[in-house]
């Protein structure tokens, strides 16, 4: 039966849109359901806040009236804006093993594109390279952590069927703290004390702490990330909306802020990989004894994942990285923690992925971002 595309555009088609990779994954154990609360506030034209600068087509293609795959058009004009650039994106992709979705599915986002006008299409980006993004292309033999992506072998295959071409790698490292290198544990009282008497000091953040401290936060992030490819900066609806949600589910053991003489220059922020528990909720839908789950186990996972490590420019290679990397693998030896996994790093930032082969991390899985022209 012939493939077809139909734009999403009532509420019932988000329904489906959201459900559909539910099916597509029944029984694959590596799958995680995001959550159907956070998904379902995503496609929210009036609640998420990057629709008060940028707008999406979502599209679901059916074969003989059944679904049979995804995906949304994007476009986000503060990325444009900032690279003095015209380029479009999309995400929320997934499909069955057959071209002729994928084919239809990018023509879609193909017309989308042209209609705006855009030189190329980049992509997977759910909506920025701030949320998930890109396609896993190793590592399937594990389930993603928090906030990191998950789909089957066969995408790479379909995508460069399609004529997508490689953009970008993102790379994700996974720590025991058994196996990596304890210098900076050992040095960690001499750093610090080095660190003071420049007027740097480290502290930890609680859940009132990064409330208090976050336009600090953000404004780390704005200096320390602004170089990297595909950066783009957070608006402040954004950064409270992200910031909301992990102080959910954020350990106060694992956040930390660097400031020289009373200024932020860095901060590190990882986070319990709940996604140990929402494993066994195949359809994202904690509701009712779901959210108790999460909220007694948070801090009982056997992993995290650091979200964030970034200090300001010139700031660097004073140790203020070391330390982070020390004291986040004290609370881990403390908890009992069995690794953690640093993602996503940009396949070119040399100098964090040196201190991770350093730190004797493994490179485990990579995220690949695409692009076509129009």
């Amino acid at each position: 039966m012939e493939v077809v595309c139909k734009l999403v555009e009532s509420r019932t088609d988000v329904e489906k849109f959201i459900r559909f990779p539910h099916d597509l994954y029944k029984g694959d154990p590596c799958y995680v359901a995001e959550m159907y609360l956070a998904q379902k506030s995503m496609f929210d034209k009036s609640r998420y806040p990057f629709f008060v600068y940028g707008d999406t087509a979502l599209f679901l293609a059916y074969r003989d009236g059944k679904i049979v795959g995804r995906i949304a058009a994007i476009n986000n004009p503060r990325y444009n804006e900032f690279h003095q650039s015209n380029v479009g994106f999309f995400g929320f992709f997934d499909s069955i093993r057959d071209q002729e979705v994928v084919k239809k599915l990018f023509a879609e986002v193909r017309k989308f594109g042209k209609n705006k006008q855009f030189d190329k299409i980049i992509g997977p980006t759910n909506y920025s390279t701030n949320e998930t993004a890109g396609v896993l292309i190793d590592g399937f033999d594990s389930p993603p952590v928090i906030m990191m992506t998950y789909n089957y072998p066969y995408y790479e295959s379909l995508l460069l069927s399609e004529g997508l071409t490689k953009e970008m790698d993102l790379l994700a490292y996974f720590l025991k703290p058994e196996e990596i290198s304890h210098k900076s544990v050992r040095l960690l009282p001499n750093i610090e004390k080095r660190l003071a008497s420049e007027g740097i000091t480290i502290k930890k953040l609680s859940k009132k702490n990064i409330h208090k401290e976050s336009i600090k936060i953000r404004e780390i992030y704005h200096k320390a990330w602004i170089k990297n490819w595909g950066f783009v900066p957070f608006t402040h609806e954004e950064f409270d909306y992200l910031k909301n949600d992990l102080s959910l589910i954020m350990d106060s053991d694992f956040t930390f802020l660097a400031e020289k003489n009373g200024e932020p220059v860095g901060f590190c922020i990882a986070i319990p990989n709940v996604n140990e528990i929402l494993i066994k909720y195949k359809k994202g839908k904690l509701f009712p004894f779901g959210f108790l789950d999460l909220w007694l186990r948070k801090n009982k996972t056997k992993t995290m994942r650091i979200l964030a490590l970034g200090v300001i420019p010139e700031m660097r290679k004073k140790g203020i990285e070391a330390v982070f990397y020390a004291k986040c693998i004290l609370a881990a030896r403390a908890k009992s923690q069995t690794g953690a996994e640093a993602s996503w790093i940009l396949e070119n930032n040399s100098e964090m992925n040196q201190a991770l082969i350093n730190l004797q991390a493994i490179k485990y899985k990579t995220y690949r971002l695409y692009s076509f022209t129009l």
